[in-house]
């Protein structure tokens, strides 16, 4: 079923219309209504915010409370496109717009912000209710089509398709993980078939594989790698403390996503990567040799290093997975291991486990204000956007900024339009 454009829907057209019920469609939503403009947004998930509110099933961590000038190497190269939007919607800033919503903040330990009770739903909420009284008006289970002319977008619904007529266009429709929670990556041919440059969708933020021995699969499978520091071997990028998780096949968890750009783009180019482990990080390797240099006796191994060492089960067992078995005899090279664990990884793993995507619309073929220079009217925002970051807040902050980028995009255009 089909329902032709009439004379009704255009003297009624929306004159902004926004697909996509992600923070950065959210926020390019209130940006235009706040400036009094009709808005529509569509998504094609029978609600708005699921991957918003996956995310903050864990701790909702809205941004970052580092200074700016290292918040903004978080973004690598991209840093230059995204600096002059997140100077306008800034974590400070974030935190004044939740605070608005009555939801308060706080700085945790590792200099992450979060909502004082943890939780995304009440923030949700209370943000969809500020929209609704805007004016905002949500359509659910629209699945975007693409375009039938060039102001006509086409929706399927569980009635069959419809039309719709759109002055400007904000795509906020995400990047290409979590598919069951909307972001699945569909809208890439469509871009590309109206000759929009989308670079392809990556993992980023995500798991590798390493194919560990069956013994260690069983045993450690799901345990938590504590107070290492790691970096990419072969790179600039100095070690990072942080802790991540052993998976049934690999790695994965915060200091992996921090370096997972390095990592895939490794494995991308050369067809391999190795993740460097200091499994002591707060131990001078000169003292790691002093210690390994006294009489094991009739001591185990594994209880000689967590004597004299404190190493427990899983980073023992690491370094079986690592080094032959020769180094254990030498203590400089068992020392060396245990400073430098070279961890080989096999394989970036699927784009839907990942908790975000690299590539997307490339920023040479937009506007400052993120609009399509081949296609006026048509703005992006997002993680559709061409950008990565790591996890820690970087990456909502961004989305939220650009959604705002793109919103003040649509407002100056359709002023200089008129």
């Amino acid at each position: 079923m089909q329902t032709p454009l009439n004379n009704s829907q255009n003297d009624n057209a929306d004159e902004v219309i926004v697909i996509g019920g992600g923070p950065a469609g959210l926020m390019a939503a209130e940006t235009l209504a706040s400036q009094g403009l009709a808005v529509s947004l569509y998504d094609a998930m029978p609600s708005v915010g699921r991957k918003f509110l996956m995310a903050g099933k864990g701790g909702m961590n809205l941004t970052h409370s580092e200074d700016s000038v290292s918040f903004m190497t978080r973004y690598g190269e991209r840093a230059a496109v995204l600096s002059p939007m997140i100077s306008q919607f800034d974590a400070q800033a974030l935190r004044s717009w939740a605070a608005g919503l009555g939801i308060e903040t706080y700085i945790g330990s590792s200099g992450r912000v979060f909502p004082v009770d943890m939780k995304a739903a009440p923030l949700l909420r209370a943000w969809l209710h500020r929209l609704r009284m805007q004016g905002v008006r949500f359509h659910m289970r629209h699945r975007w089509l693409g375009w039938r002319d060039a102001q006509t977008l086409a929706f399927a619904t569980p009635t069959g398709e419809v039309l719709r007529p759109a002055r400007a266009l904000v795509l906020a429709l995400g990047g290409g993980s979590w598919a069951r929670l909307g972001s699945d990556g569909s809208w890439v041919d469509t871009l590309r078939q109206r000759g929009i440059a989308v670079a392809d969708l990556l993992p980023a933020n995500c798991g590798f594989d390493v194919g560990w021995t069956p013994f260690f699969q069983e045993r450690f499978a799901g345990h938590p790698l504590l107070t290492v520091a790691a970096r990419v071997q072969g790179s600039d990028l100095p070690m990072r403390k942080g802790q991540f998780v052993m998976t049934a096949g690999g790695v994965e968890g915060s200091l992996v996503y921090a370096l997972s750009a390095a990592l895939r783009e490794q494995l991308r180019t050369s067809g391999q990567a190795v993740l460097e482990l200091d499994l002591l990080p707060d131990t001078p390797l000169q003292k790691v040799m002093a210690e390994l240099q006294h009489p094991r006796g009739s001591r185990s191994l594994s209880s000689y290093l967590k004597t004299r060492l404190r190493l427990d089960a899983l980073k023992t067992a690491l370094l079986h997975e690592c080094l032959q078995k020769s180094d254990f005899a030498q203590p400089q090279l068992l020392a060396q291991g245990i400073k430098c664990l070279p961890l080989q990884l096999k394989a970036v793993r699927p784009i839907d486990e990942a908790i975000s995507s690299a590539g997307g619309v490339c920023f040479e073929g937009l506007t400052v204000g993120l609009m399509a220079q081949q296609h006026p009217g048509l703005f992006f925002a997002g993680e559709m956007l061409d950008w990565e970051a790591p996890t820690g807040g970087y990456l909502l902050t961004a989305c939220m900024a650009s959604g705002k980028q793109a919103a003040q995009g649509v407002i100056d255009w359709l002023k200089n339009d008129k």
